[in-house]
């Protein structure tokens, strides 16, 4: 009888056994399959929240049907604990081990706000955009202009205040340092003042990615970083028979070819008629240098230029001084860098505006003034419009 009772206990207790081996190997296959999610959804993990609230907005919210088993899953992997404070991108048909793993993983948020400012020639931006996840493509909620008067929408002043906020600041080609430096110091969520300007064409063009609190003086030496880091690769790609003498005027002839046009294809063009005459000994004859001499970079002159600031003797008017001015007169891009050693072949000596945003090229002075009638034949028609 004994005997009998054993072998049904044993019998039992393997079939609990396997029952429960069972159950494991479900679990585990449920928790590596593709989940139920039909489109891309942006989660948001509040400081100080856990693997149950989660796991429950989770099932709310369709992402996954067991909540249990997801807590069990993220507890059986080791990163219950590791739970990250953020908005976090869940892809479509995300399974629980994928979704454990964008909430633990950390760094920047995925998704959810991100606040850019956009700092250009005439103005400085700041842009409060969402991320909506089901296009993956962001939607405005905000754009004002940065350094006017008066107070911040509240769509901006709601969400500088949150943890999982993202930043990003976009300087745009031909910008001056001081510039760059008086919207630095306008945007709030950064620290340490910044006092003086950097020599001007020294930091980089780029879009910067920030956190809040971060240090203006760490994010203006990336910018130095990465403006050294390509005058030097430009310097090495150089065309040997280029007429410069060092890095620093590859720096200032690019300068002034990022403020001579704003249309890409036609940089080495540019850049091609002031190689050219510095070959011939010709002055450069360039407008923004004659702009820089009077502004100091600090703004922009708002007017056209007149004949008596044409005549005069600065050290940035290229209409009577030879050769290069003293210094960049804004801070260059890479592709700029790039055309200033590596220009086109060309016969050009002369350029003026087109009417279309591009420039009219031309090898002899008599083709020069007629592409600058037609210019000026233009200006005359748009203002009697």
């Amino acid at each position: 009888m004994w005997r009998h009772v054993a072998s049904n206990f044993l019998t039992f207790l393997v079939l609990i056994v396997f029952l429960m081996g069972g159950a494991i190997l479900w679990g585990q296959s449920q928790y590596v399959t593709a989940g139920p999610l039909e489109q891309s959804m942006c989660l948001r993990v509040e400081r100080g929240s856990n693997m149950t609230r989660v796991s429950e907005d989770l099932v709310e919210r369709g992402a996954v049907t067991n909540g249990a088993l997801f807590r069990i899953g993220a507890d059986y992997s080791g990163k219950a604990g590791q739970l990250k404070a953020g908005s976090w991108l869940i892809p479509e048909a995300a399974s629980m081990q994928d979704m454990t793993d964008i909430i633990t993983r950390g760094g920047a948020s995925t998704c959810g706000t991100q606040v850019v400012y956009r700092i250009g020639i005439s103005q400085v931006s700041a842009e409060v955009r969402e991320l909506d996840p089901a296009t993956e493509t962001f939607v405005e909620v905000a754009d004002f202009e940065l350094m006017a008067d008066g107070s911040r929408p509240s769509e901006y002043t709601e969400v500088i205040d949150r943890r999982d906020t993202r930043y990003r600041i976009d300087v745009a080609e031909g910008v001056t340092s001081w510039q760059i430096i008086t919207a630095l110091n306008a945007i709030e969520v950064l620290e340490d003042p910044i006092e003086g300007v950097p020599p001007e064409g020294s930091l980089a063009p780029f879009s910067y990615e920030v956190e809040s609190s971060d240090s203006r003086l760490g994010l203006l030496e990336q910018m130095r970083d990465v403006q050294r880091t390509r005058l030097s690769e430009a310097w090495d790609a150089r065309n040997p028979d280029v007429p410069l003498e060092d890095p620093a005027e590859v720096l200032i002839l690019a300068s002034i070819i990022e403020k001579e046009t704003g249309v890409a294809d036609e940089r080495p063009q540019v850049a091609s008629v002031f190689v050219n005459r510095i070959r011939r000994g010709m002055r450069l004859q360039t407008d923004p240098t004659v702009i820089y001499g009077i502004t100091n970079g600090e703004g922009v002159l708002g007017r056209g230029l007149r004949q008596s600031e044409l005549r005069k003797a600065t050290p940035y008017n290229t209409y009577v001084i030879e050769g290069l001015p003293p210094t960049p007169i804004a801070n260059p891009g890479e592709a700029s860098l790039m055309a200033a050693v590596q220009p086109d072949e060309t016969p050009y000596l002369f350029f003026v505006a087109d009417g279309t945003g591009g420039h009219a090229f031309a090898e002899t002075l008599d083709e020069h003034n007629r592409n600058v009638a037609r210019w000026r034949q233009i200006e005359a028609e748009r203002e009697s419009e």
